[in-house]
């Protein structure tokens, strides 16, 4: 296996070592197939996966949040003086500069995916009404709102996340840890329909192009995470997924209209046909190929 080198900005050897050093997976790894994956960093976010038997890292912290989710096998970990476990579909949440190890539970081995964000990411995402960094005394939780919010961060580590998404999924993170650190709630933020609705005429009108969130910004007058809870508390979702969903019906008319899919994805402003595809059958449940055959037939 190849060494590969990994911060401990990153929270170290999947992050385990002592600060600053490099890492060699040659050495670390336990057993055949143990690695980790290193994804291309996103706006100063680390992403891995990590695949791994019996006893991996030594005690060690990190200057991250470490939040993830197990995939398969048992995760156990010390913690602030106690043995954790984490089973598939768990969310980890390691606070910044606490002491911990890692690694597999059972003899089948750990696989587990996991995303590295500077606290000073987190406070630009929490609302204006508590800037406070939220402290999570569980490192295991339960939570499908949060646990979607990390699985849309990790799932493709292949590619970058888009701008407009990034936003919603740190608004969303945020929240998560907020909840789960017991913090008192505060008062509910009046909807801004106008700044909505001014963002979302925007979107409609430049479907076929990407959008920054700082032209959003300059279109509604709200800073990139506040037009995210509005946007979420006004329409029930968020800017990039309105953006999604709004580029998609179009590819679904035009298909109807016996336009070629090719032509669709390209008009719509998707990268390519196989990214126009995985969007429209995670939002429709069958491929475009799919679509325009029952669109022809009815």
């Amino acid at each position: 296996m190849t060494a590969i080198s990994i911060s401990a900005r990153q929270g170290v050897p999947e992050d385990a070592l002592s600060d600053g050093a490099a890492i060699d997976l040659e050495r670390l790894c336990g057993a055949p197939g143990d690695g980790i994956r290193v994804a291309p960093a996103v706006d100063g976010i680390e992403r891995i996966e990590a695949r791994l038997h019996g006893k991996f890292f030594e005690p060690h912290r990190h200057d991250t949040y470490a939040i993830g989710v197990t995939l398969g096998g048992v995760q156990t970990f010390q913690y602030r003086g106690e043995s954790r476990f984490s089973n598939p579909g768990s969310i980890i949440i390691l606070h910044p500069d606490e002491i911990h190890d890692g690694g597999a539970g059972t003899e089948i081995g750990l696989r587990y995916r996991m995303m590295y964000l500077q606290p000073e990411r987190l406070l630009a995402a929490l609302d204006e009404t508590d800037r406070s960094l939220p402290f999570v005394a569980a490192p295991v939780v339960g939570d499908e709102a949060l646990r979607q919010a990390v699985g849309e961060a990790v799932m493709d580590l292949d590619n970058g996340i888009d701008e407009l998404a990034l936003d919603d999924i740190l608004v969303r993170i945020a929240e998560g840890l907020y909840r789960h650190a017991g913090t008192k709630d505060a008062k509910p933020a009046k909807a801004d329909k106008r700044a909505v609705l001014q963002a979302s005429e925007f979107l409609r009108a430049n479907l076929e192009r990407p959008v920054g969130s700082q032209e959003l910004e300059a279109v509604s007058g709200l800073d990139r995470f506040t037009l995210a809870r509005q946007f979420r508390r006004v329409l029930g979702t968020s800017p990039h997924r309105y953006l999604l969903m709004r580029r998609l019906e179009r590819a679904r008319q035009m298909i109807a209209r016996g336009e070629s899919l090719a032509g669709a994805a390209l008009e719509t402003g998707f990268a390519d046909q196989a990214h126009f595809t995985r969007h429209f059958k995670r939002a429709y449940g069958l491929t475009p190929g799919r679509w325009a055959s029952l669109a022809v037939a009815g």
